[in-house]
């Protein structure tokens, strides 16, 4: 039973009731403000974003969106939402079918939605492109800042002088200082925490001299990575609704989408510099300007906050969310890499509050610029959304868990055409569920068994738990059953195998000739397993089906005391082609609870051999943790430390928190999730190392499947 205790937290002054792990409760406000973030670089990877997890609102050292050609090049300054989505017209009616490739599975056909190229076929590599492409997230309009030398012309970004820009992380606040022309300029800018609005409040003498105003620009929403483009003006419609006591209502019209964007500007005007561009010119002559901008996919009858609304709502809310939920704390650890490991899962915390904590399941790159066309990947989810389970925000999961509820019969349909049973959730997709053509993703089936992991997670750390139960039963069943009808059995062998065909989380493999990759097995070994004991727990018979194939599943393949990333890839530690990408087979054991089909000293012998082999530049962010939770669980703590934060190119945390890649992608998110289930799994099973360098304190942490 968990102990209750009272505490004050400063300086919200208000009295919390938590659970308390056997550790010293936390001063959260000097564990979190002492990594506030401030910089006084322009470079365009330090762009930063307030936002509420269904907007976000990411801005330059201006504090706004001033220079976003400049930021192109690094992590680019978005306008974004979870339903600010495009569709682009359709006039050859593109549709699934049209990429409809036939194969030989186990002696019966089966059609998948495969990504085609021009060289094979015009007009189905059309069709994949269109069917990729659509929907797209879009840039809902571009906010910054202009500003005029003495002479009358536009200061470009090197005329910034003397810039501090602060982020403080316990009020979500913004706040950036700059000079021009020796004339000092104060920018503060928050996001509402749940209406997608920003607010701002500009500081500088230059309004008295008529010298800044404020620029909206709407852009086209294309499918690019910035998602905007401002050089195809006639293909969007830009108009304005009422224009009345301080607020001005716009309509913004592409193709068949609209959205409503409403200014609230007291004391300025609002003029037209041309199609799609519009200022804010401040009227007053004294110092101080403040503005709220409102979106909204439907129509805004409401009065826009002001700053100071807007400002107090945020600072609550983020005081509320650092307060609740779980810390950890690492200032008592005197191994030199715990002050890094601190920072980077406070935030880490942040970035997936702004970005990641909305109602559907994230894109790698959030809210704030498009990669894969801003649809997002549900073999991603797990590494997205675990964490906030683990760290008792799993009211975020739970409202995530009902896009799998929306989608439902779009998985049954896929699962029906391939003749399964249940349903096969999809990979990259948008809003509507609907697949994406692909080369690679439309072959995985590592998400599958996701979505009995986030029940089984949420039943584990429920109060009511035949709520949880009753609530997500018939969908565990479901994915079983895929499960089940997907595994084949091989009747020589007296065993069930999976594959071909196949492509397994490590994606190096080949898509005809994969047989049981490790970690697949294991998974599904796990998945009917714990689908059996939800219909126990519900007074349900066992299925016969389920147990069969748990009983007779393949084992891992073993080669000279390693395990294989698959049955048919005999030199896994030789072929550089399978030394690269995701060590998943690491994930047997860590990522996934422990079970029968795992060898601890296989799996050490394993871990040892990637640590001296893998070609670490092919990895991506979430491997990290997943090693480190491998190697914790097997009783390696120090390894696991070694790994979580291995100086690695893709292990690189920026000044803001988030974990680079590459050019193209700046901003990684499930390697900031997955950072932090690392984390709290190792608090609570008390894995980080007893060498007398990591005295870490955690509260309010839940268990980990089990």
């Amino acid at each position: 039973m968990k102990k209750v205790c009272l505490y004050w937290f400063i300086p919200a002054t208000i009295i919390l009731l938590i659970s308390c792990s056997k550790n010293p409760v936390i001063d959260r406000f000097s564990l979190v403000t002492r990594h506030n973030i401030e910089n006084s670089v322009i470079d365009s990877l330090n762009s930063l974003t307030v936002g509420n997890g269904e907007f976000a609102f990411t801005v330059d050292i201006t504090g706004l969106q001033t220079f976003p050609e400049f930021y192109s090049k690094g992590i680019s300054l978005g306008t974004m939402s979870n339903w600010g989505w495009h569709t682009g017209p359709n006039p050859e009616n593109f549709k699934l079918s049209d990429n409809y490739r036939t194969y030989d599975v186990h002696g019966r056909p089966v059609e998948y939605i495969r990504q085609i190229s021009a060289g094979e076929d015009t007009r189905k590599a059309a069709a994949s492109a269109w069917l990729r492409a659509n929907p797209h997230r879009i840039h809902l309009g571009m906010i910054g800042l202009q500003i005029n030398r003495k002479d009358g012309s536009e200061i470009d970004i090197d005329d910034m002088k003397n810039p501090v820009q602060k982020l403080n992380l316990w009020t979500g606040e913004i706040d950036s200082r700059f000079t021009v022309d020796e004339i000092p300029v104060q920018v503060r800018t928050v996001c509402h925490p749940d209406l997608d609005v920003i607010s701002v409040r500009i500081s500088t003498e230059l309004i008295a001299e008529k010298r800044l105003k404020i620029k909206i620009h709407f852009p086209l929403g294309v499918s690019t990575p910035n998602s905007y483009d401002f050089n195809e003006p006639d293909k969007h419609y830009t108009g304005i609704l009422s224009d009345e006591n301080d607020e001005t209502l716009f309509e913004r019209v592409q193709d068949n989408d609209r959205y409503f964007v409403k200014v609230k500007h007291k004391n300025a005007g609002i003029s037209k510099a041309s199609q799609h561009l519009y200022f804010i010119e401040p009227a007053q002559t004294d110092s101080i300007f403040e503005f709220s901008c409102c979106f909204s996919k439907t129509m805004i009858n409401q009065k826009t906050d002001d700053f100071s609304m807007v400002e107090e709502a945020n600072r609550k809310s983020w005081e509320e969310f650092w307060s609740g939920g779980g810390a950890v704390d690492f200032s008592k650890c005197t191994d030199p890499r715990a002050s890094e490991l601190e920072r980077r899962v406070i935030l880490s915390q942040y970035l997936t509050k702004v970005q990641c904590s909305g109602s559907l399941p994230p894109a790698e790159t959030g809210l704030t610029y498009n990669s894969w066309f801003g649809k997002f990947h549900l073999e991603m989810h797990w590494w997205h959304a675990v964490h906030f389970a683990l760290w008792q925000r799993e009211q975020v999961l739970e409202k995530q868990m009902k896009y799998y509820f929306n989608i439902f019969d779009k998985a049954r349909q896929t699962a029906q055409h391939q003749g399964y049973e249940g349903v096969r959730w999809p990979k990259m997709v948008g809003p509507d569920g609907r697949e994406s053509p692909s080369t690679v993703g439309t072959y995985l089936i590592w998400q599958q068994p996701h979505f009995i992991f986030f029940a089984e997670l949420l039943y584990k750390n429920a109060v009511n738990k035949e709520e949880v139960l009753k609530k997500y039963g018939n969908l565990v069943f479901a994915t079983a059953d895929f499960m089940s009808s997907y595994a084949w059995f091989d009747s020589t062998g007296n065993r069930y195998i999976l594959g071909p065909v196949l492509i397994p989380a490590q994606e190096r493999l080949r898509l005809e000739s994969t047989i049981n990759p490790a970690f697949e097995l294991v998974y599904w070994y796990w998945g009917l397993k714990t689908a059996q004991e939800w219909r126990r727990r519900l007074n349900l018979d066992p299925v016969p089906e389920w147990a069969d194939i748990t009983e007779k599943i393949s084992s891992l393949a073993v080669q000279d005391g390693l395990y294989l990333c698959s049955e048919d890839t005999k030199d896994s530690y030789i072929n550089p082609r399978y030394m690269s990408d995701h060590p998943i087979v690491s994930g047997i054991f860590g990522v996934l609870p422990e079970t029968r089909l795992v060898d601890r000293d296989i799996l050490g012998n394993s871990l040892d051999t990637i640590m001296k082999k893998w070609n670490w530049r092919s990895t991506w962010g979430w491997d990290f943790p997943m090693l480190a939770m491998s190697a914790a669980s097997i009783g390696r703590a120090e390894q696991a430390i070694d790994f979580l934060l291995m100086d690695a190119p893709k292990n690189r945390y920026l000044l803001n928190g988030h974990n680079y890649q590459d050019a193209r992608l700046a901003i990684y998110l499930p390697g900031n999730g997955g950072l932090l289930t690392a984390v709290a799994k190792m608090c609570v099973s008390d894995q980080f190392p007893h060498n007398g360098k990591w005295k870490v304190k955690w509260e309010n942490l839940n268990k980990y499947v089990e």
